[in-house]
C-alpha cells in the first residue's frame, strides 16, 4: 500500500461546546477565505498589517470545522484562535485521532489550491509517512507552505490569489485592509518562487532544500525568471 500519511501535519478541532453557537461565523471573521461556501478551502490567518501567521487547510465535521495544519505550529494556531474566542462556548484544541493523508494522481478529492498537487483527505493516522514525497510534489509544482516559507510575509506575496487562498468577496477579517488594497491596485511587488538551488540569492532565500537541489526565495516580480514560473502562476 502507497504511504499516504502527513505526519508533518496536525488536525485543530474546532467545536461548538452549547446550542447556537457557530464555528463557521467565528472562523469567517478570522481568515482569509470564505468558510461559509464548499470546503475544504485553504486559507490563513493574518497578523493585522496583512502578514502571514498561520496557513491551513479547512475542512467540515458536522457542527466542527477542522483545520489542517503544520504539526510543528499546531499548538501555536491554537492558542492564537483561541485570543479570539473571547467569552464564546467554542472547543479550540489539537484533535491526535485524526490524520492529513496525501496521494499523488488524479482522484475525487483534489487539494483545493491545485488539482496537480493530487488528493488530500482526512483519516486515521496508518501506514508510512508521505512527508518526503508530498514535499517533492508541491515544489516540483512550485506550491509554498508553512511558516519557513511564507511566516510574516503578505499573504498576496505567497500567491495566494492564484492558489484559491484568499476571498475578496466575503467580507472583513484580520489583515483584510492591506490584502484587499493590493489587490484593488494590482500591486503585488514580490513573489514567493521555487527556483534550482545553484540560482538562489542567498539575500532573498526562505528556505533551501538540498536533496531536491531547490530553494525558495522571495523575489521581486521583475528579478523572477520567466523558467522559473509555474504554470498556474504565469498569468500573474
Amino acid at each position: 500500500m502507497t504511504a499516504s500519511h502527513l505526519t508533518s501535519r496536525a488536525v485543530i478541532r474546532l467545536t461548538p461546546l452549547e446550542p447556537g453557537e457557530d464555528i463557521g461565523a467565528f472562523l469567517q471573521g478570522l481568515v482569509t477565505n470564505d468558510v461559509a461556501g464548499p470546503l475544504p478551502v485553504w486559507a490563513a490567518l493574518l497578523s493585522p498589517q496583512g502578514k502571514v501567521l498561520f496557513d491551513f487547510v479547512v475542512w467540515a465535521d458536522g457542527a466542527d470545522l477542522l483545520l489542517d495544519c503544520e504539526a510543528a505550529q499546531a499548538e501555536a494556531l491554537a492558542k492564537r484562535l483561541s485570543l479570539y474566542r473571547l467569552r464564546r462556548k467554542i472547543g479550540i484544541a489539537v484533535d491526535p485521532s485524526v490524520a492529513v493523508h496525501w496521494q499523488s494522481g488524479a482522484g475525487p478529492a483534489p487539494d483545493p489550491r491545485l488539482a496537480a498537487l493530487g488528493q488530500r483527505w482526512l483519516g486515521e493516522a496508518s501506514g508510512e509517512s508521505a512527508d518526503e514525497s508530498w514535499l517533492a510534489q508541491r515544489l516540483s509544482l512550485g506550491v509554498c507552505e508553512g511558516q519557513a516559507e511564507l511566516g510574516d510575509l503578505l499573504w498576496l506575496e505567497c500567491n495566494a490569489a492564484e492558489l484559491n487562498g484568499v476571498s475578496f468577496t466575503k467580507g472583513c477579517y484580520v489583515g483584510q485592509e492591506n490584502t484587499a488594497r493590493m489587490n484593488w491596485r494590482q500591486k503585488v511587488n514580490r513573489r514567493l518562487v521555487v527556483v534550482p538551488l545553484a540560482e538562489s540569492d542567498p539575500a532573498r532565500q526562505r528556505v533551501a532544500y538540498p536533496e531536491l537541489g531547490l530553494a525558495v526565495d522571495h523575489r521581486r516580480v521583475e528579478d523572477i525568471r520567466a523558467e522559473w514560473l509555474p504554470e498556474w502562476l504565469q498569468p500573474a
